[in-house]
């Protein structure tokens, strides 16, 4: 099973397993949540663990799932020495923030949900380090993204963590559009996708006139998620987050990603002059202006964040000098930041969870309170300012070994041992003041908690990461020396060079610089120490220089500014422009391509009309035209109308033939004739230009180019399809779905077939843009504020006053048919005939009319009707259906449908289907489609109820408004954010 490939499937697997099953868990359930993470954590370890031995030999471990193969997009998966060794501390940190995380947070917190989320990105994490497919590895790269952005504002309520969460996400994900465009160039130049073939095309991606522009592209990328120079900015900012996740994106994952990708590419893009520069400076300016600010910060967790981006600014550096000793310096030094660093703020969220502060200027004399926690992060500051017999000793070495080497001539390579060595004497400094400050001098008075120490277990995972650095820095090549060694081996391949992990190299240049760096760093900081303990924090000479600000005023002139004058250019009240522009746009989209190419008619005949056909068409043309005539004065009545047409469209199918597409007519027509009736009442009243103007003819003039532009584009889609169909056809494609369909899928109802099987992807796409605009329109609504011409016109009013005086006992909130109560208790029994409509509709849709998309329409016009019967109350107190869960169910069990065919060998979505006997029924087919099918069902009954939840919640607040002119209460908009009802 090691040596099997498809293992690495499953090791992306166990995260997002242990992921949906914290997420069902309920708020309260801490316990089981904390073990459901660490199994899953700890599973992967041991896996990971499981496949050293091949990797050890050299090997490496191949896996791949057709995706889509005829564009050359396939689900590889790809395991080297530099892919495990990342998985190992991937799994392995994680595991340890697990640990770290049971004991950190609060009773209060909603911890299955930050479980979920932190298992969520460790998946991620996983899969951009094993995809063997570069559009893979950007897919999994923007998800990590995404789980950042939830984990960084996991505590929203808190106005920095929403700040936060929003620039890392904006930050990185416009730098993910840049990695994605230079993907595609990258594959464009090698002629393939797949990472074994980019990285073997390093010749041909360099010489390419291409080159260059899909390397600023993928640095882009890399820069902006390792919080490079100018795009370093956010990470100091994500510091909101709790403290093990910050913890665990600073050691081993989300800033690691971008030098990680850095380090894999290294066979294709390094060693050019514009890797030089473009890494050299970005790099060199990042280690400098980080170790500069994190000396001022006043926040442990501010220091430490600015560390790492000096940290990781000495990484890319190291890959920018483009040789091979650099890059194994680079691999090095990420395996000992990764470890001193989780620890270094594991240590910092103690002070902070038993002090209650993180403040150096009120924290002081702590090791006489805890002494265990203050030994262990002063082990850990040593190895980050790289004090001798601690690992960062040894990578620090390696890099001053390698700034005094010549590489390119230039004056950026003759700086660079300077600011080296500057950069080192600033990590002194604040090392030395993170513990100076923090666990000694004086004891500390007014903190919010006595100081003590951790309870055991929340100590431990320090304990474990602080050995690690003593036994790497006194036996490297015992400790680290075969893993770093296979991690090299597959980045350089026969460029590996002669290397030593040796803790002393005599008297040399490097150590020289070292000893410079410690004797000035310490000088440093005893000049600065009074200036320090009282300064604002941020650097005197930079602070107004605000990375957080300078983005906040970008977003201000292009979300507000720009944004806003677009609006006001493009934009209207109207929906009347909207349509005519976007009809205009489409009929000169669409007459282009014919006036190049030309349009011809077919040879086959016109069949000949029939009377009682084309009088239906006729009812149905003047229900379109009176719907189009009545929304000036009437819009019920021009709703009505509408709904005529459309069962005219109904009648059509059912005519041609087509019950299937008839019936899904009638169920939407219906549905959404209802959902327009609620929501008509907040249309704003009609526009009034028109009484206005000066020009009597200039409405009417308006009417007729409307009514020509609607001509216009009626004919022409009547052309176009009038010499589509008339046109003989080689290879008809009816007749394909037509014998293939059984055959194939196991279904007799193509139209079902076609949908749940042969076009499942888009099927798969459209569920999930319905899923998001379903969320769009409830997030919409939800903000919501009726405008004054919403309010009801007099002749609203007099109908409301004589329903009310219809029923004078009638209840505040209570409908009329709840107050009769005739309609009501029809329509309760009538919701379990629906449901058993619905279910026959699901379960016979792959062989008859029917199928998950009717069947969800069905049970959610059964929901409505318990709405209209019952009201807003009904909806509050009974609709517990949680349409977001049921949306995301459906959504991954179509996923999940289509993922299983992966594990059989075939493509994504491939559908299986079998006979199998059962009791009493006999042989009969049974189709992996309709667990597909049932995904469909639950997403389009979640995103339907979720709308009335919207409109029910507008109706709830209307109400209110009229008596109190009030805000909905917090717990009412709570209840309704949670999808509760």
């Amino acid at each position: 099973m090691v040596a099997d490939g498809k293992v690495l499937f499953l090791l992306i697997i166990l995260p997002f397993i242990g992921c949906a099953l914290t997420g069902l868990l309920r708020t309260n359930d801490r316990q089981v949540a904390v073990w459901f993470a660490g199994l899953a954590a700890l599973a992967a370890l041991l896996l990971t663990i499981a496949l050293y031995p091949h990797i050890r030999a050299g090997g490496v471990l191949h896996s791949q799932l057709a995706w889509l193969p005829d564009y050359g997009l396939n689900v590889t998966l790809r395991m080297d020495g530099l892919a495990w060794l990342f998985a190992l501390l991937v799994t392995g940190i994680g595991l340890l923030v697990v640990i770290y995380a049971r004991y950190y947070m609060s009773a209060q917190d909603p911890v299955p949900r930050f479980f979920s989320f932190f298992l969520a990105f460790m998946g991620a994490m996983l899969g951009v380090i094993l995809s063997g497919n570069m559009i893979l590895m950007v897919v999994f790269w923007e998800l990590t993204s995404i789980f950042s952005f939830l984990l960084i504002g996991y505590w929203y309520q808190n106005v920095s963590a929403r700040d936060g969460a929003r620039m890392a996400l904006t930050i990185t994900g416009l730098g993910g559009f840049g990695l994605l465009v230079g993907v595609l160039l990258l594959g464009h130049m090698a002629g393939s996708y797949e990472l074994d073939d980019v990285l073997g095309a390093g010749n041909v991606i360099k010489n390419h006139p291409l080159y260059t522009v899909a390397l600023v592209l993928i640095l882009l990328g890399t820069l902006t998620k390792s919080a490079q120079f100018p795009f370093h900015f956010w990470l100091p900012n994500a510091m909101a987050a709790p403290t093990p996740v910050s913890a665990y994106l600073h050691s081993a994952t989300m800033v690691k990603l971008g030098v990680f990708l850095m380090v894999r590419l290294w066979p294709a893009l390094a060693g050019t002059e514009e890797w030089f520069w473009l890494l050299g400076l970005a790099g060199l300016a990042t280690l400098l202006l980080g170790g500069w600010f994190a000396m001022f910060q006043q926040d442990l967790k501010g220091l430490l964040a600015y560390s790492t981006i000096s940290h990781l600014g000495l990484i890319t550096a190291l890959l920018s000098l483009g040789s091979p000793l650099s890059a194994v310096a680079a691999i090095f030094h990420m395996i000992n930041h990764a470890t001193f660093k989780a620890s270094l703020f594991m240590a910092a969220g103690i002070i902070d969870h038993e002090t209650g502060t993180r403040d150096l200027r009120k924290l002081s004399g702590l090791f006489r309170y805890m002494p265990i926690t203050a030994t262990l992060a002063m082990v850990a500051s040593a190895a980050m300012a790289g004090v001798p017999l601690l690992n960062g000793f040894l990578s620090k070495e390696m890099f001053f070994a390698e700034t005094v080497e010549t590489h390119l001539s230039s004056w950026l390579d003759t700086v660079t041992p300077y600011i080296a060595t500057l950069a080192s004497a600033f990590s002194v400094a604040y090392s030395i003041r993170f513990i100076h400050s923090a666990f000694f001098g004086p004891a500390p008075v007014d903190l919010p908690r006595q100081p003590k120490e951790p309870p055991q277990w929340m100590r431990f995972p320090i304990e474990f990461l602080v050995l690690i650095c003593l036994l790497t820095g006194i036996v490297p090549g015992l400790i680290v020396g075969p893993f770093l060694h296979a991690a090299v081996v597959a980045v350089l391949g026969e460029q590996t060079p002669q290397y030593s992990l040796s803790i002393w190299h005599g008297f040399n240049l490097p150590l020289l610089m070292s000893l410079i760096a410690f004797m000035s760093g310490t000088l440093l900081y005893m000049l600065m120490k009074d200036y320090l303990a009282r300064c604002e924090e941020g650097p005197p000479l930079l602070r107004h220089l605000n990375g957080q600000r300078i983005f906040e005023q970008v977003l201000v002139i292009v979300s507000w500014k720009w944004a806003r004058g677009a609006e006001n250019y493009l934009g209207t009240r109207r929906l009347q422009p909207q349509l005519r522009a976007l009809i205009v746009v489409a009929l000169i989209a669409g007459a282009w391509p014919v006036y190049q190419a030309g349009l011809w008619m077919g040879p086959l005949d016109v069949l000949p009309v029939d009377p009682v056909f084309a009088g239906v068409w006729v009812i149905g043309a003047l229900c379109a035209i009176g719907a189009a005539y009545q929304a000036k004065y009437h819009r019920l009545a021009s709703l009505m109308l509408l709904g005529g047409a459309g069962l005219v469209t109904c009648f059509t199918f059912v005519w041609l033939s087509a019950p299937d597409l008839a019936l899904t007519q009638l169920l939407v027509e219906i549905i959404t004739t209802v959902l327009l009736l609620l929501g008509l009442r907040w249309l704003p009243k009609r526009w009034q230009e028109d009484e206005n103007v000066s020009t009597p003819f200039m409405p009417r003039l308006r009417r007729y180019r409307d009514f020509i532009i609607a001509l216009a584009g009626g004919t022409a889609m009547a052309v176009v399809a009038y010499a589509m169909m008339t046109r003989l056809s080689p290879a008809s494609l009816a007749e394909y779905f037509l014998e293939n369909s059984y055959a194939q899928a196991g279904g007799k109802n193509v139209v079902n077939v076609l949908l749940v099987d042969f076009r499942s992807f888009d099927t798969l796409g459209e569920i999930t843009v319905l899923g998001i605009v379903g969320l769009t329109i409830y997030s919409l609504l939800r903000r919501f504020r009726p405008a004054s011409d919403t309010m009801e016109s007099p002749q609203q009013q007099k109908i409301q006053n004589a329903y009310d005086a219809a029923s004078p006992n009638r209840q505040a909130g209570e409908t009329l048919s709840e107050y009769l109560n005739v309609p009501s208790v029809i329509m309760q029994y009538l919701f379990g005939v629906i449901i058993v409509f619905a279910m026959h509709l699901l379960l016979r849709g792959h062989d008859l009319p029917g199928g998950g998309f009717a069947a969800g329409i069905a049970m959610a016009i059964g929901f409505i009707l318990q709405y209209l019967a019952f009201g807003t109350r009904w909806v509050e107190s009974h609709l517990r259906i949680l349409p977001v869960k049921w949306m995301g169910f459906g959504l991954l069990c179509a996923a999940a449908t289509g993922a299983g065919a992966f594990f059989a060998g075939y493509p994504f979505l491939t559908t299986y289907f079998d006979y199998v006997q059962l009791p009493l029924i006999g042989k009969m087919p049974v189709a992996s489609a309709l667990l597909f099918d049932i995904g469909v069902f639950t997403l389009v009954v979640g995103a339907t109820v979720l709308m009335l939840i919207a409109l029910a919640h507008q109706s709830t607040r209307y109400r209110r408004s009229e008596k109190t002119q009030a805000e909905p209460d917090e717990q009412t908009a709570y209840a309704l954010h949670k999808g509760e009802g």
